[in-house]
């Protein structure tokens, strides 16, 4: 990449990191995200529809399909700005879904879904954490993110050894909604598929490729949401005293401090290393170890900041009114969506060239 190519690539990045401020803006306070607990849908589908209105949910997706042309580097960099804010409006699943419906030639519901007017929602999942599509036409499938809002379901078959795409309204077939720990929703669905439609009789190839993207763009919404939770917690270690002191000068809580501080490091390094491998047009394992090697450490060091982050702040942290308990929530929900660290890490090994090495 050329030294023009690289500026005008950082200034793509620095416009969607400030398109994001009208919705989650830098330092602002969660009472929306907090009003939005525990209702149904669990998210604002006013807000959804700006997302759509604003090219966000098209982002990936090519000019002529509706889309915006842009890489996963500024997809990232958006989920990093929406996880500060613990944004619950499900955008990368819609964007997930996007992604598979132009695979499927832009039939269906895709131009609505890239306005924001539905939600549309990929059900892929058949067992606990996995990226694999078994594609069983009358499985449950599980984790269906924020299912309590879907106006339709994708349901990937597996027909004569190919994928098969096929659409699902959700007034036909109601999931089973469970509430999660961050307020939000999960589903699980029994398909229906007397009532779907045929969108396309091969995705295979895409889909794979649109979950390892779900997979680092979720890796980046988790990074977002440590580090702003560690710089909550700095500013309240520069705050608070004890015996007199600011308890930010004791060193046994610098040390603290300075170990999450390297863990929010090293995770930005690889989730940036992985989206710019594979706007560079990575295939095959090395896609899949980028993309592994980051959503790996961003599993477990969100949970890890964001515990510590709790223990530093002591009592206060473990009240529900203070804010940064929050981010723990949020990342116990999201550090296994599309796959967990475990998960991860076995991938990494078995594709990784510099494993082998």
């Amino acid at each position: 990449m050329s030294a023009a190519e690289a500026d005008d690539r950082a200034e793509s990045i620095r416009m969607i990191r400030d398109s994001a401020a009208a919705v989650a803006p830098p330092g602002g306070d969660l009472k929306r995200v907090r009003d939005l607990r525990w209702q149904d849908p669990g998210y604002d589908a006013g807000l959804f529809r700006q997302m759509g209105e604003m090219g966000w949910i098209g982002l990936r997706l090519p000019e002529e399909m509706g889309g915006a042309g842009l890489g996963v580097g500024e997809m990232c960099a958006l989920a990093e700005e929406l996880g500060r804010g613990l944004v619950p409006e499900p955008l990368i699943p819609a964007a997930l879904s996007a992604q598979v419906l132009a695979a499927a030639g832009g039939k269906g519901p895709l131009p609505v879904l890239l306005a924001g007017e539905v939600l549309v929602l990929t059900a892929w999942q058949e067992r606990a954490d996995t990226l694999e599509v078994p594609g069983t036409s009358e499985a449950s499938r599980h984790f269906l993110p924020m299912a309590a809002g879907a106006d339709f379901f994708l349901l990937p078959v597996r027909e004569g050894g190919r994928l098969a795409l096929y659409e699902l309204p959700a007034a036909r077939c109601v999931p089973t909604i469970e509430r999660t720990q961050d307020g939000g929703t999960l589903g699980t669905l029994a398909p229906n598929m007397a009532e779907a439609t045929k969108l396309a009789d091969d995705v295979g190839e895409a889909l794979p490729a649109a979950l390892d993207e779900a997979a680092l763009v979720t890796a980046a919404y988790l990074l977002g949401g440590m580090e702003r939770a560690f710089g909550m917690t700095l500013d309240y270690l520069r705050q608070r005293q004890q015996f007199g002191k600011i308890i930010g000068t004791f060193q046994a809580l610098q040390h603290r401090a300075a170990d999450l501080k390297m863990q929010v490091a090293l995770t930005r390094a690889s989730i940036e290393s992985a989206a710019a491998a594979l706007d560079a047009g990575a295939t095959g394992d090395a896609r899949r170890a980028a993309v592994s090697r980051a959503k790996a450490r961003a599993a477990e060091a969100s949970l890890r900041v964001t515990r510590e982050c709790i223990q530093l702040h002591g009592g206060i942290g473990y009240t529900d009114e203070y804010d940064v308990g929050l981010y723990l929530r949020k990342a116990m929900v999201m550090a296994n969506q599309y796959g967990s660290a475990t998960l991860h890490r076995r991938r990494f090994m078995t594709v990784s060239p510099e494993v082998e090495a």
